[in-house]
């Protein structure tokens, strides 16, 4: 996987908020990437999730577009290698 998880976002998004958030929380330092200040950046979102949506994550070959916090850990649970390296235990909120 890559190094560093990729978390796309736009400034006054409350669901980015509350994803960088649940990721601060598990202690992942994600890279944050503003796709409303970069048109690079919003390219690179829609050519990974097909999509304009935030907040996007992007891992690896893991990727979550559009997500709630409780639909990423849903995700996160059809994807135990990718909860394990990002370090989010079974029991974890």
């Amino acid at each position: 996987m890559q190094k560093k998880p990729i978390l796309y976002i736009k400034r006054g998004c409350s669901w980015c908020r509350q994803a960088k958030a649940f990721l601060d929380q598990h202690g992942i330092e994600a890279e944050i990437r503003d796709v409303g200040a970069s048109t690079s950046n919003m390219k690179r979102m829609i050519d990974i999730s097909d999509q304009t949506l935030t907040p996007t994550f992007e891992y690896g070959d893991f990727i979550v577009a559009d997500f709630s916090v409780d639909e990423f850990k849903s995700e996160l649970e059809e994807r135990p290698d990718v909860r394990i390296e990002l370090g989010i235990g079974d029991d974890e909120d």
